[in-house]
């Protein structure tokens, strides 16, 4: 078995197993963004100019029986009607969707768009990321897609 990997002289993953450091660091980063994206505001986490310098079109979609067949790999039948609504009334289906004026990003017009990267680190461009986030996002926020259209009928946003 190999030594563990030393960080840092009294750093928390000095005597951490390579597997156990990699975890501590995902995680240090991950709330290193999350303070960022709080911290910065929504002129900082305002993705059109990221977008679009990847020679990405924020207008642009990939095609919506395409993402609505990887959704269904994801939320259950009976809650996909009401997902679909979420999703449409948010992006109309656009990866790529940015609101100019707040900085929410993708399907799910995730605020701040950051909140995407517990999904994965491709969340700026990957449509299964923000999906499996989007599905996450209603069930832990409102309880299930359901539930998150109900609220979005009522408020105009979710």
């Amino acid at each position: 078995m190999a030594a563990p990997i030393v960080i840092g002289a009294g750093s928390p993953t000095a005597q951490a197993t390579p597997d156990e450091q990699v975890a501590q660091l995902v995680d240090m980063t991950s709330s290193a963004l999350q303070l960022a994206a709080k911290s910065l505001g929504p002129v900082a986490t305002t993705l059109i100019p990221t977008v679009t310098a990847l020679g990405l079109d924020p207008s642009s979609a990939f095609p919506r029986p395409v993402l609505k067949a990887m959704a269904l790999t994801i939320v259950p039948l009976d809650q996909f009607g009401a997902f679909d609504e979420v999703i449409t009334h948010e992006s109309s289906w656009r990866v790529f969707a940015v609101n100019p004026s707040s900085g929410a990003y993708g399907l799910a017009q995730a605020l701040p768009a950051l909140k995407m990267f517990s999904a994965g680190p491709d969340w700026l461009v990957n449509p299964m990321t923000q999906l499996r986030w989007a599905y996450r996002y209603m069930v832990e926020r409102y309880g299930s897609p359901v539930a998150a259209w109900d609220f979005w009928q009522a408020h105009h946003w979710y």
